[in-house]
């Protein structure tokens, strides 16, 4: 089951979170088989990418989504990882040309220097002239120096865009995507990924207390996250710390893969592409097949489907509006 832990240090303004997702992790990388599925340098990446998604979502009071993106300049082009306020997750890359067997994640998504991370907040109800925030960082350090791993990207994006200081631990394979993020809490006000971090009295990388917590947590092994259960991690970690652990009505929230694809919303698509497309691809292929990028589902459009797409609701038979 997959399981995500919050916790704050008494005494401390640190918090923390531990995310362990795993037959949902698995679900999702099952549904992508049918594609191909994806080299194992990449499902380590998105399911680091899954866990650090959930980690921060898991942090902020927003009522959208939280969408973690890596525009890359390497073989893989875009990683994606989607989390919404109820902790469902998906995830898809779109991968051009090899990737090595043991590519790091330089060589996937950086190999000019050019890459860049993105996280978005995307409302779930925006008012007229609302925009999504979005913040967005080069994957190079501050002396221009390519960064190695995700959890260095993303610290890197905690610093520069949040002034927060954060350290994140990630691991990833094809049975578990696990994460721990520990993350100083601003002196005053409401720092978050809104944009409302980084008041005055804030100085990164002078509160003692997260220093030390951040020291501990980066001991933290890759074979010890993918393998430990969560309190056992914690213990490890933090047994001299008074930690207070925020688990709503007894259970630790559960994070669970869901796609929010439709067949609604591939129909709405087909009618923007308009009739004459969609006749053209039928006359080439003989019905229309639209597989989703995150989840794999396939929705076929044969000629009928696709001519009810483009009638008039009143000239529709009854019971059509279940073929759209």
């Amino acid at each position: 089951m997959s399981e995500l832990h919050r916790f704050l240090f008494d005494g401390a303004p640190v918090r923390g979170a531990l995310v362990r997702l795993t037959d949902d992790w698995q679900a999702l990388l099952q549904r992508r088989q049918a594609a191909g599925g994806y080299p194992a340098p990449v499902t380590a990446l998105l399911g680091e990418m899954a866990a650090a998604a959930v980690l921060l979502h898991s942090n902020i009071k927003f009522a959208g989504a939280l969408v973690l993106q890596i525009l890359g300049d390497g073989p893989v082009k875009v990683a994606v990882a989607e989390v919404q306020p109820d902790l469902t997750f998906r995830a898809t890359a779109t991968v051009v040309g090899e990737v090595a067997a043991d590519a790091p994640l330089a060589d996937m998504v950086n190999v000019l220097g050019q890459g860049r991370c993105a996280i978005t907040l995307d409302p779930r109800e925006r008012t007229p002239g609302m925009q999504p925030y979005q913040g967005i960082v080069p994957l190079v350090d501050a002396r221009g120096q390519r960064l190695g791993r995700l959890s260095e990207m993303l610290e890197h994006y905690m610093r520069q865009s949040e002034q927060l200081d954060t350290r994140i631990v990630l691991a990833a394979d094809e049975r578990v995507a696990a994460g721990l993020l520990i993350q100083r809490m601003p002196t005053a006000g409401a720092g978050n990924l809104a944009g409302r971090a980084g008041v005055e009295g804030d100085v990164p990388g002078a509160d003692e207390d997260f220093n030390r917590i951040a020291l501990l947590a980066a001991s933290l092994r890759r074979d010890e996250l993918l393998t430990l259960d969560a309190d056992t991690v914690l213990h490890r970690l933090f047994w001299q710390e008074q930690l207070l652990r925020l688990v709503p009505q007894g259970q630790p929230l559960q994070p669970h893969f869901a796609c929010t694809c439709s067949r609604e919303r591939v129909a709405s698509m087909l009618q923007g592409l308009g009739v004459a497309e969609v006749e053209s691809i039928l006359a080439e292929r003989g019905e229309i097949d639209v597989a989703c990028d995150f989840c794999g589902q396939h929705y076929r459009f044969d000629p009928v489907d696709a001519a009810r797409l483009f009638l008039d609701q009143t000239q529709q038979p009854p019971g059509s509006e279940r073929l759209q």
